[in-house]
C-alpha cells in the first residue's frame, strides 16, 4: 500500500509561511515516496472559522502548485463519527463532565499555587485542578439536565492504568533531536477535554479518528506538536485506532524567534503573494530550495 500523508489547516485566518512549509513536506514525500497527499479542513470552531479563509486555502495551495486528492474532508460534516469514538471511551468510564468556567479554573489554579507551584502541561498551560470526578454520578447529571455548560475531560489517571509501555516511531526532527522509538508520557497532560456541551469533539479527539477513518500513514507536522502525540498515541490504543509513524518538522518563526501567527501580516501567503513572490521565491524562503 502507498504511504498517506494529509496537511490539515483550520480555516480561521489565511495561511503564513509555516504553513507553505508543512504542506509542501508533506507534499514532496508523497511524491518522493509514490504516496497520496490528503487535504483535510478542521473547521468544528464554528466561532473562528470562514468560508472565506477555507476558499483562501485552496487558492493558496494550488498557487504552491499542490494538489490533492478529493474529496477533501471537512470536520464539521462528520461530527457523528467523533460522538462515536466518544462513546466508545464513554463506555470504558474514561470520560467525566467538568462544569467550571474558565475564571473558574484560573481561580483554582491561583489557589492551589498558593500552597506550591501548580503542575503545568509541555505547552506551558496549568493541569485541570477540579475535583468533579467526586460528585456523585446522579449530581451531574443534575448540572448536566440543568442546562450548566460542561467539558468532558479524559479521566487520564485510569486511561494510563489500561495502557502500559506506550511509544511513538519518530522519523522526523523531533524535540531535542528524539528520533526512532519515543516514550509517551500522556499523564503530563493531566485531564484533557476530548468535548464540549455544544462540541462533541476536540482535537484531540478529531485528529486520531479522522487520521484513522482517512488511512493516513505518515503525519507530518511541527514541532509544537511533538509533546501532544503522546495523547494521541493514548487514544489510538484505547479506541484500537492503527499505529502512524510520526515525522515532526521544525517551525518557521519570526525575526524574534516566535512561531508564526495567521495574523503576521507580513508572512502570510496572499501578502507575499501580492508583493511579488512566486512559489519557487516561497520555497527558497522556508528552506526547500
Amino acid at each position: 500500500m502507498p504511504p498517506v500523508f494529509r496537511f490539515a489547516p483550520s480555516p480561521n485566518g489565511f495561511l503564513h509561511l509555516g504553513h507553505a512549509y508543512s504542506a509542501l513536506l508533506n507534499f514532496d514525500r508523497a511524491r518522493e515516496t509514490g504516496g497520496r497527499l490528503l487535504l483535510r479542513i478542521e473547521d468544528i470552531d464554528t466561532t473562528r472559522c470562514r468560508p472565506e479563509f477555507e476558499a483562501a486555502i485552496y487558492e493558496d495551495l494550488s498557487w504552491l502548485g499542490i494538489d490533492w486528492e478529493m474529496p477533501v474532508r471537512r470536520q464539521s460534516e462528520h461530527l457523528p463519527d467523533y460522538r462515536a469514538a466518544l462513546d466508545k471511551l464513554s463506555a470504558l468510564g474514561l470520560v467525566y463532565p467538568a462544569f467550571e468556567s474558565r475564571a473558574e479554573i484560573a481561580r483554582l489554579v491561583s489557589a492551589r499555587e498558593g500552597e506550591g507551584r501548580w503542575p503545568r502541561d509541555p505547552d506551558g498551560a496549568p493541569l485541570y485542578p477540579g475535583n468533579v470526578k467526586s460528585l456523585p454520578v446522579d449530581a451531574r447529571e443534575r448540572l448536566i439536565i440543568s442546562g450548566v455548560p460542561y467539558a468532558l475531560r479524559l479521566d487520564m489517571a485510569a486511561a494510563c492504568q489500561r495502557v502500559a509501555g506506550l511509544t511513538w516511531t519518530e522519523l522526523g526532527e523531533g524535540a531535542d533531536a528524539e528520533r526512532g522509538i519515543v516514550p509517551a508520557r500522556p499523564e503530563a497532560w493531566g485531564d484533557v477535554i476530548l468535548a464540549r456541551k455544544e462540541t462533541p469533539t476536540s482535537y484531540h479527539l478529531s485528529v486520531v479518528v479522522d487520521d484513522a477513518l482517512q488511512g493516513v500513514s505518515e503525519i507530518v507536522r511541527g514541532q509544537d506538536l511533538f509533546h501532544a502525540t503522546a495523547v494521541h498515541r493514548l487514544l489510538q490504543v484505547l479506541l484500537g485506532l492503527p499505529e502512524p509513524s510520526y515525522r515532526h518538522h521544525r517551525l518557521i518563526c519570526d525575526c524574534e524567534g516566535r512561531k508564526l501567527s495567521k495574523s503576521s501580516r507580513s508572512t502570510g501567503l496572499r501578502e507575499l503573494r501580492a508583493a511579488g513572490a512566486s512559489p519557487a521565491s516561497i520555497r527558497a524562503l522556508v528552506g526547500l530550495g
